[in-house]
């Protein structure tokens, strides 16, 4: 008779006033890959209703703890719980549990992006009389498809409590101001054909040569880089995927070509649809996602107040985040915080201690103050 196995025990509660590294390799244990988030999510609202200074909401995987102090200006600090699928290739060291080399902390979703979850718990506790009210956002499912998205569903259910003067997205940004993002858009192009034995390839027409023409025009496609409000956004677009045919020895009478447009914010979904519609002039298209981008709006004070805390020129946000979505909603919002984003969803994902802390001393400063 064999006997049962033990239970996993349940994750420690987090320590919010300790070394905020520390808290971020707490974090980085507790498995959050998108669609797993509730350990997590259980492990912050936890933590967070403990606080006596902040009301707290729940809304699935996803938690907002606030301040109600009265002051005139009110800043929302968010990130995301959860991480992309953990590494499979051997000996990979950004996976799950932590790991520490030195001061180095490996592992996934140390920068992209529990090290600014962390920061934004070590601010819950221990700003309880901030010099402007704050809005603590934690969400589920960014790293997926965006009508998942935690924080849209907040937007759609609870956007009273999402209310704010400005946001700043704790997303990697080795400790610079990145202002606004681009957008971006995917199209499917398809180009058609007659199917035949590939024996007899002159009864048939071939889809896949076809959609030559489109390869050629985005190849020799030159990407525009835009100023907006002072700052350069680099655009791209290139094709991202292409399939086509169904056997080895058949014709094939279907190709279709995937493209991403990543386009500079002073466009809109539609602008930037019109434009890769002209460049795609004669060929079936039709674009399967959008999303807008955000401009900087580094120009509201609050904004300039924090660049000028953190001391260093603010650089634009190439990519698209959640910036986007409070622009949306009238809130300027900027991305800060500890971490090179290029490690983020690497196999060695990791993120110096120090830079942690220092991005928890910088927004400690400018809260306070």
């Amino acid at each position: 008779m064999t006997s049962a196995l033990p239970a996993p025990s349940a994750p420690a509660p987090l320590d919010l006033t300790g070394d905020v590294a520390a808290l971020t390799a707490a974090l980085i244990d507790v498995d959050s890959v998108s669609g797993n988030e509730l350990a997590l999510a259980d492990l912050v609202e936890g933590a967070l209703r403990a606080l006596p200074h902040l009301s707290v909401h729940r809304d699935g995987d996803s938690i907002i703890a606030r301040t109600e102090l009265g002051r005139s200006e009110r800043v929302i600090l968010a990130g995301h719980l959860d991480t992309v699928p953990l590494p499979t290739t051997p000996g990979s060291r950004g996976t799950v549990p932590s790991e520490w080399d030195g001061e180095i902390l490996y592992g996934r979703g140390a920068t992209d992006m529990k090290g600014g979850v962390a920061v934004q718990l070590a601010l819950a506790a221990a700003l309880t009389a901030p010099n402007r009210d704050l809005t603590f956002v934690f969400y589920d499912h960014e790293e997926v498809e965006g009508s998942k998205s935690g924080l849209g569903r907040l937007v759609r259910n609870s956007p009273e409590l999402l209310g704010g003067d400005f946001a700043i997205l704790l997303e990697p940004t080795d400790g610079t101001v990145e202002g606004g993002c681009n957008g971006t858009s995917r199209f499917r192009v398809t180009t058609r054909g007659l199917a035949a034995h590939s024996a007899r390839a002159w009864m048939g027409e071939n889809a896949i040569h076809a959609a030559a023409p489109v390869l050629a025009r985005l190849a020799a496609h030159e990407p525009a880089t835009v100023a907006v409000d002072g700052l350069e956004y680099r655009e791209s677009l290139n094709a991202v995927r292409i399939n086509g045919g169904i056997a080895g020895n058949v014709i094939p009478d279907t190709c279709e070509v995937e493209i991403n447009y990543r386009f500079a914010p002073d466009k809109s979904v539609a602008d930037a649809e019109a434009y890769v519609r002209a460049l795609m002039d004669g060929f079936e298209i039709v674009r399967t996602d959008g999303a807008p981008g955000a401009r900087p709006g580094l120009n509201h004070p609050a904004a300039a107040a924090f660049v000028a805390a953190v001391g260093a020129a603010p650089k634009p946000k190439y990519g698209w985040t959640d910036v986007a979505r409070f622009s949306e909603l009238g809130i300027p919002a900027v991305n800060f915080g500890p971490g090179d984003a290029l490690l983020a969803h690497t196999d060695n994902e990791h993120v110096p201690a120090q830079a942690v802390r220092d991005c928890l001393d910088a927004l400690r400063r400018w809260l306070a103050a």
